[in-house]
């Protein structure tokens, strides 16, 4: 940990711890997937499809604790780019101990969709199996696994959904591959192939034929038009195995069409590590030779070979349009082949020469630094005869998206050379070139903690660092320094001097899944954790040998549980904070998104629920997903929960929303409590009379981060993952006309930012002198930026009746312009998991150098080439 001064202008010089030891590791990533497209309705032809560009769909991203994370698109609605790009939304936290090998995304309903509309994750099921034999599907909206099965095969090796979204094929350990039906929303057994002698590693659908269902007559009173339905059905399959072989197999008798044999060397087996199928039936497989391979499924013989990779090939997946490969695998490199137009030069000139087609490596580049396990794109391909296929715009480039050991997901543009004659916009905003070729490609940084929250946790008065991991928790303590004069830059990691921190616990915890939220006091007295189905409670003391031990209060699980709706079990947590005098809890819980009010004692007296707000699962305040400002519950309902009555009697006033509560704060002051869902729904609550005060109207998109003004304790400040603000004055109920003015002339630096905001700060001591300015510091993963708010008031403070009018701008306050001539931005703290203020001028950067997190990894795969240094 080093110590520098940084002066900010007009302001005093502020102090800087910067830490690298906490030893905060992220997981690798082992599947990616993106939403399926519906298949088109067959009773046009001629209709063209896919004519408009498609707003990016969730990006599943499966690590190998298996933590599932959903990111969703951070441009708006309508707009294909955005610097942000995918923002991490909500975690599905595994069980413990468990991976994550395959995703799969099934559209429930898929009779609902066209083939140019993209399902939203209340439209999907996910599916994902981890190398045992059980198949999990998750209920993504209430957060935990919705139903296992069997696969009745031993270990599952793959899995892949059909173009229809109504069967699941799983690829077993005993050379089974095994349906499964989805049909009405169902997960069934449906059939079982014939056995072969080696593992099932990798498989893929093939093509649906269209099938017109029979007709009623046509002078059936009953007949309707909603009768004369479309159908697509499956007629064959493909699979890689452990034997050196591709088989194609008969979906209806479950018995081998045909085999196809890959090369081998010195009679060792050769393991087809990956497959797909494209819509003319060309089968493309990937092995542990390094070889990708083209094969025409009609006479299962070969049609090309590329040697692409130095070592094995684990993934691969295709184009929107069908005419790009991209594969990848141990050697880090990721490898485009792509389908060119080529013309017969022996056709004499006067002939008009009919062009060809044929496979050609056309590019490689490295964008990893270890192993890659997964690619996925977007838009996704669905292989389907010509005359169906979706005809991909071009005037927005797909999206190649890449995760493996070296935990981070990379997405580049990945448009084809002769796409680019128009204008090709670079939907990730990384540069003016949107080739796989020559665009740059972006790394999604890694968060510390779950849904894009934090790990890491302050508690200023004690000087104490908190870090989460799968299944415990560490504490950290930080000494007090002398004030720092000047410039003086103090580091002490060169040994001359005593090591300026020290580890004070390390605490595992006994789980059921890996931990999902934790907190630590301002006091440093009390720590609690907790992972999806229930929450531990611990008084932390400090022994003589500067050791801390945590006593864990036994029957707070029971204090909780009447509190907990009767249908469920669960007294887990989503989010905590600890009230500034670190008398009180707040938490939400994990499956009643409930807000409970947590008197801790004094002494030996057991901590006692005061108050339980269930506003989160309210709809009285919504229509149609967005709440309504001035709108509130009705009367009798809102009197019941204000007088503590039980939920089951106010739940029948609205119908409850399954929202999960991810973004917590707490005034300085301890008045007042924001909390905030990712239903885009923020609740404002009395902590003082321990009351519902206000909702705010809700915006386009989920809060990313929530803070409230030391200096103005009712002003909360809420960040979005597209970097805007909006400004909210909770004593009056409205946005001051200041903050309207501000959050709309916003720094573009700032909000075309590479990385989502993650969090705001503010300094604990408010500006003394007219010359100093109260700033935010709002920070990324690899940035960190000043935004200044106000000018120093002198004079004495703001009387009320001047707080509760919004419609003026009081002088003080500094206007958009004047803001951004002192805006700062500096962007050498990276990643960063966690900003925030020990003591006043005083300020404690939390950094885990992606070089540090990659020395634990084992070396990767390198191989020297002759001649070359």
């Amino acid at each position: 940990m080093s110590a520098a001064v940084a002066k900010m202008e007009d302001n005093p010089p502020l102090a800087v711890h910067r830490c690298r030891f906490v030893d905060y590791a992220p997981s690798a990533i082992t599947a990616l997937a993106f939403p399926r497209l519906a298949l088109p309705s067959l009773k046009d032809k001629k209709k063209p499809l896919g004519k408009k560009s498609l707003r990016p769909g969730t990006l599943a991203i499966g690590h190998a604790n298996g933590n599932i994370d959903l990111c969703e698109w951070s441009g708006s609605e309508h707009e294909y780019q955005s610097s942000q790009a995918w923002v991490s939304q909500k975690t599905l936290s595994g069980p413990y101990p468990s991976k994550v090998d395959s995703l799969a995304f099934v559209i429930r309903h898929p009779d609902d969709f066209g083939p140019d509309d993209v399902p939203t994750c209340s439209d999907l099921r996910l599916f994902s199996s981890g190398g045992g034999s059980e198949l999990l599907e998750w209920d993504i909206d209430a957060s935990r696994v919705r139903r296992t099965i069997s696969s009745q095969g031993g270990s599952i090796w793959s899995m892949a959904v059909n173009p229809a979204s109504s069967m699941l094929a799983l690829g077993c350990e005993d050379g089974t591959v095994r349906l499964l039906s989805l049909a009405h929303d169902t997960l069934t057994h449906h059939r079982r192939f014939d056995r072969v002698k080696c593992r099932v590693l990798s498989l893929a659908w093939g093509p649906p034929v269209a099938r017109q269902r029979n007709q009623p007559p046509s002078n059936d009173p009953t007949s309707s038009d909603d009768e004369d339905e479309d159908d697509w059905t499956d007629s064959w399959l493909v699979t890689g195995g452990s034997d050196s072989s591709i088989r194609k197999w008969d979906i209806s008798t479950g018995r081998v069409l045909d085999r196809m044999g890959t090369d081998k060397i010195r009679g060792e087996r050769t393991l087809v590590w990956a497959i797909n199928v494209l819509g003319d039936g060309t089968i493309i497989s990937g092995d542990s030779l390094g070889m990708v391979k083209f094969w025409d499924s009609r006479t299962c013989t070969q049609l090309h070979t590329f040697n692409a990779h130095g070592a094995d090939v684990l993934c691969l997946t295709v184009g929107p349009d069908g005419s790009t490969v991209y594969t990848s695998g141990v050697d880090q490199k990721t490898t485009q082949i792509s389908l060119v137009k080529t013309t017969n030069p022996d056709k004499s000139a006067t002939n008009s020469a009919p062009s060809s087609s044929r496979w050609v490596q056309t590019a490689s580049r490295r964008m990893h630094s270890h192993d890659v396990r997964a690619l996925a794109m977007w838009p996704p391909y669905t292989p389907l005869p010509s005359v169906y296929m979706r005809q991909s715009p071009t005037e927005v480039a797909p999206v190649l998206a890449s995760g493996g050991l070296d935990m981070s997901v990379v997405v580049t543009p990945a448009a084809l050379p002769s796409s680019t004659v128009g204008k090709v916009v670079n939907p990730l905003c990384t540069s003016a070139e949107s080739t796989f070729e020559d665009s740059y490609h972006r790394r999604l940084a890694y968060t510390s903690g779950p849904s894009s929250t934090l790990a890491i946790q302050v508690s200023p008065t004690a000087r104490l660092i908190l870090c989460m991991r799968e299944t415990g928790v560490t504490i950290w303590s930080i000494p007090n320094r002398a004030t720092l004069p000047g410039n003086e830059n103090l580091d002490d990691e060169d040994g001359s001097s005593p090591q300026p921190w020290e580890k004070l616990m390390e605490m595992e915890l006994s789980v059921h899944t890996n931990l999902v939220a934790s907190a630590i006091s301002n006091d440093g007295q009390w720590l609690v954790a907790s992972d999806f189905y229930t929450t531990k409670l611990f008084r932390l003391q400090i022994n003589p040998k500067k050791q801390i031990q945590p006593k864990r209060i036994r029957n707070f699980s029971s204090i909780l549980q009447p509190h907990m709706l009767k249908s469920s079990t669960s007294t887990g947590g989503l989010a905590f904070r600890f009230t500034p005098d670190s008398s009180k809890l707040i938490m939400s819980t994990t499956m009643t998104s409930d807000v409970l009010v947590i008197d801790l004692g004094t002494g030996d007296d057991s901590p006692r629920v005061l108050r339980k707000f269930d506003h989160h699962r309210m709809s009285d305040s919504v229509s149609r997903g967005r709440t309504i400002k001035g709108r509130q519950v009705h009367g009798a309902a809102m009197d019941r929960r204000s007088s503590g009555e039980s939920e089951s009697e106010a739940e029948e006033d609205g119908s409850p929303i399954n929202a999960k509560i991810l973004r917590m704060a707490v005034s300085p002051d301890g008045q007042w409590l924001a909390t905030s869902d990712n239903q885009s729904r923020t609740h404002i609550f009395n902590l003082d009379s321990i009351q519902y005060h206000t909702t705010l109207p809700s915006f386009a998109k989920p809060a990313q981060a929530l803070c409230f003004d030391p200096a103005r304790p009712s002003s909360l400040m809420i960040a979005f993952p597209d970097n805007t603000m909006q400004i909210f004055d909770v004593e009056s109920r409205q946005f001051p006309d200041w903050g309207k003015e501000l959050c709309s002339s916003l720094p573009k630096r700032l909000k075309s930012a590479h990385d989502p905001i993650l969090g705001l700060t503010f300094d604990p001591e408010p500006p003394k002198s007219n010359s100093n300015q109260q700033y935010v510091l709002v920070w990324g993963s690899t940035w960190m930026c000043r935004l200044p708010l106000y000018q120093a008031v002198t004079g004495g403070d703001w009387n009320k009746k001047r707080r509760r009018d919004g419609t003026k701008r009081p002088a003080p306050y500094l206007t958009g312009e004047e803001s951004l001539q002192h805006f700062k931005m500096i962007t050498h703290y990276r990643p960063i998991l966690c900003v925030d203020f020990l003591s006043p001028r005083e300020l404690l950067v939390v950094e885990r150098p992606l070089v540090d997190v990659l020395s634990t990894l084992p070396p990767a795969y390198f191989k020297h080439r002759y001649g070359t240094s």
